[in-house]
């Protein structure tokens, strides 16, 4: 495996090929081959010094040489030859060239001579960079004042700069230092892009960026996730950037944004009427700014994709929120799953979309405590949206009612549908075989997860024949192994009043025959 990898990494081009030559698939294997067979011995060496050891030491010892003996060819270069001629190991930036990315490579702190090296191809006379990506590369404070006036010297000409993860591991106020130093350096370029994201930022790391974010009146994507964005960074975030009203993308997912700081999140919302993709998931909102965030979002009419998913928003943000969506009629992908809606607030949504958002490919809306008695909401709306891809009910307690009302809802159209997750909902042998019928001849189904219920084996057996039965193999059912059978008794017979399957499907099903979806 490592053969293969170090190949692959040896015969791709790399800021290495683009100085030094890329050498052949060949060579790169002839290369990897020698540097594993040499390090394995050193390391086995190293190993036997060390018997009472774990091997953790020789296996940081083994990958440590050969990443050392790896960059030692990159650094030589080809050596074979082609037509008699060596191969030139000294190529200029192609004019052409527009991205310059070095977060392929291994995560590594590096120095200033170390940056001096690694930027310089953006130093050559003449070169066409316009996106860069310094992500995976710590930046120290040294590093960083190389890497300024480099970055300085190109701003320019830059569209896109991805600064996620550049600091990891570094001290707060060396962190906080290296931020103003790149802010500093890229301040007045005008940019469509910029990732900040995975950098732990707070309100001290949005206002280190103040200067380059002051200066940005262009941009189209913004993304802060995983950066520690609080309350005072949210608003921080909300007062440095001078203008959204060409944002078509503004990703938060996964900060400490709580109520107060969606409601400053809910002022750039309001300011950007190009929004195209929206997520703010895993931020720890709850009902007060889940409203807010859903009435702001009414400003967002190009709005596509939706992603709110796990945080504690509740019936009341949820009504709101079914509000908004009437509005939001470009909308392709929801993701509204972990919100705590509940039955009231998944029926005030699935109404409006049954009678909305004519175009919705994906509905995500899992884990929110939904019963059977939103089941024939959520029927009725399924019904309708037949350019569904992706629905996604999983972790709910639709039991076989619901999944009998789902299943007859998808037989009809919906022949783009890819995936049907209705895992953990309780669901026994009748709900289970329903789903089963419904995407067994679907041409382009994937994957069916009904894991986690408690279907009995002789339902698992039926659900196979029936996709056996089907234009789809066996195959796009998903794994089993959380079905718990032992479960199926709890609340009576598996199928209510027993039966044979072949008989028909028992009481539960005579029951259902009166329930109708409702299309129209």
């Amino acid at each position: 495996m490592l053969v293969e990898k170090m190949t692959k990494n040896l015969s791709s081009e790399s800021i290495f090929s683009r100085k030094y030559g890329l050498l052949s698939k060949e060579e790169a294997y002839e290369n990897a081959k020698r540097i594993e067979d040499e390090c394995f011995i050193a390391a086995s060496e190293h190993f036997q010094k060390e018997p009472d050891g774990d091997g953790s030491s020789a296996v940081q010892f083994y990958a440590r040489e050969t990443s050392k003996l790896m960059l030692e060819v990159l650094k030589r270069g080809p050596e074979h030859k082609e037509h008699g001629e060596v191969v030139a190991v000294d190529r200029p930036v192609k004019p052409t060239e527009t991205v310059f990315d070095v977060s392929g490579g291994r995560r590594a702190f590096i120095d200033a001579e170390e940056a001096r090296e690694l930027l310089s191809p953006l130093t050559e006379q003449g070169n066409s960079y316009k996106k860069i990506c310094l992500s995976n590369i710590s930046f120290g404070i040294d590093a960083a004042h190389v890497a300024g006036p480099i970055l300085a010297s190109i701003k320019g000409q830059l569209t896109e700069v991805n600064l996620s993860d550049f600091i990891a591991g570094r001290p707060e106020d060396e962190a906080l230092e290296v931020m103003k130093i790149f802010s500093s350096a890229l301040e007045g370029c005008v940019l469509r892009y910029l990732n900040l994201s995975d950098n732990a930022l707070g309100e001290k790391g949005v206002r280190a960026f103040g200067a380059l974010l002051k200066s940005q009146n262009s941009l189209e994507e913004l993304y802060l996730m995983n950066d520690g964005i609080s309350e005072a960074a949210a608003k921080a975030v909300c007062e440095l950037i001078p203008s959204t009203d060409k944002l078509k993308i503004l990703h938060f997912h996964n900060n400490m944004t709580g109520d107060e700081g969606a409601i400053a999140i809910s002022e750039v919302l309001k300011h950007s009427p190009l929004l195209e993709d929206f997520r703010c998931s895993s931020t720890r909102v709850a009902a007060e700014g889940g409203i807010e965030l859903a009435k702001s979002l009414e400003t967002c009419t190009h709005l596509k994709k939706l992603d709110l998913r796990d945080n504690i928003f509740g019936v009341d943000a949820g009504i709101t929120l079914s509000k908004t969506l009437e509005k939001l009629v470009h909308i392709t992908e929801i993701y509204i799953s972990y919100l705590n809606l509940e039955d009231e607030g998944a029926i005030a949504i699935a109404n409006t979309l049954k009678q909305s958002v004519p175009f919705l490919e994906v509905l995500d809306i899992g884990g929110n405590e939904i019963t059977t008695k939103a089941a024939p909401a959520l029927a009725e709306c399924v019904a309708v949206k037949k350019s569904l891809r992706t629905l996604i009910l999983s972790e709910n307690e639709l039991k076989d009612q619901g999944a009998v009302l789902i299943g007859r809802a998808l037989e009809e159209g919906h022949t783009q549908l890819k995936e049907l997750d209705v895992s953990f909902n309780m669901l026994r042998r009748v709900g289970a075989r329903c789903l089963a019928q419904a995407v067994s001849n679907k041409p382009d189904f994937k994957l069916l997860n009904i894991n986690g219920n408690a279907i009995s084996d002789e339902g698992i057996d039926e659900v196979k024949e029936i996709l056996k039965n089907g234009s789809n193999s066996v195959h796009v059912l998903g794994p089993l192994d959380e079905n718990d059978v032992e479960e199926e008794g709890e609340d009576g017979e598996e199928e209510e009043g027993g039966g044979a399957a072949k008989e028909g499907e028992g009481e539960l099903e005579s029951k259902l025959q009166h329930l109708k979806v409702e299309q129209d």
